[in-house]
């Protein structure tokens, strides 16, 4: 199924980000983890893609074994930074050959030696998303940035550079992780201004240990409410106590979105099935 077709339903969607091993040697463990988030029977899964590609056949056979196993619709992640478009060809080869019809297409990571970039085939996911296109058959979501792209200046830059990826053909957004709604319904203010109307899934980030906040900050540039902070404060040195204080806040923006009218979220589970569980638990009333 289509994910463009889950999330404009009328039923919320409720679905789940799983990562795939970095070696051959780790496959077995994050396979049962991915397997465990898949029985929980989720709207859909989305399987990341490693920085270059390294991860690029490990994601497609996590989302092949979700989607032919559970029945659950998976979603690829297909990146295009430092690809070549032989590479990018036969990876979307791969995808259609395993039986999956969604991709969410994504420039990547810049690699942590880049310099300019010359000689590359690409430099921005809107050129993956027209190559998509034009290849056929996909159905296409990329990434938006309600807080604002890392490297970019100026929001309506980056609102107008989003603008160009849907214009290209992407179908659906999904957006990076936040911890204040108030900043997705500015957001979609925006870029519903700009006259970019295709669907937003909500991405959330349940944080369950403190460690994780330095590293989500550093690389994503959230903002962190003062709110959050306390609870950070308060249960961040117990992690039974922070883990499920992190899922209940998680619950609590899921909750409001919904209540909002933002009909799709997406939880970035970090392959943990226990949270994924709790909070489709939270829910259930909710999602059914």
């Amino acid at each position: 199924m289509r994910v463009i077709d889950i999330i404009t339903g009328e039923k919320p969607s409720l679905s789940f980000e799983v990562f795939p091993p970095k070696t051959s040697d780790n496959f077995e463990s994050i396979r049962v983890a991915t397997e465990n988030i898949a029985g929980l029977n989720p709207s859909y899964m989305s399987v990341t893609y490693g920085a270059g590609g390294g991860t690029s056949r490990f994601t497609v056979d996590i989302a092949a074994n979700i989607q032919k196993k559970f029945n659950v619709p998976a979603l690829a992640h297909l990146s295009c930074i430092s690809s070549t478009h032989q590479g990018v060809r036969e990876q979307m080869d791969a995808i259609r050959a395993a039986g999956i019809e969604n991709v969410l297409a994504l420039r990547g990571d810049l690699p942590a030696d880049a310099a300019s970039g010359n000689g590359w085939d690409y430099k921005y996911a809107t050129e993956l998303v027209r190559e998509m296109v034009d290849y056929g058959g996909f159905c296409i979501g990329a990434a938006c940035y309600p807080e604002g792209h890392p490297e970019s200046a100026h929001q309506k830059d980056d609102i107008a550079y989003l603008k160009e990826k849907v214009d290209a053909g992407c179908q659906f957004l999904v957006t990076q992780m936040f911890f204040d709604n108030n900043i997705l319904y500015n957001f979609l203010y925006k870029i519903r201004e700009a006259g970019i109307t295709v669907p937003v899934v909500a991405g959330i980030m349940p944080v369950t240990n403190a460690r994780q906040i330095g590293r989500i900050v550093s690389l994503s540039g959230c903002a962190l409410p003062q709110r959050f902070r306390y609870i950070v404060d308060r249960f961040g040195s117990d992690d039974a106590a922070m883990r499920q204080a992190g899922i209940a806040y998680a619950t609590e923006q899921i909750v409001d979105l919904y209540a909002n009218g933002i009909n799709a979220v997406h939880v970035y589970s970090m392959n943990n099935a226990h949270v994924a569980a709790k909070i489709q638990e939270n829910l259930s009333d909710i999602v059914k």
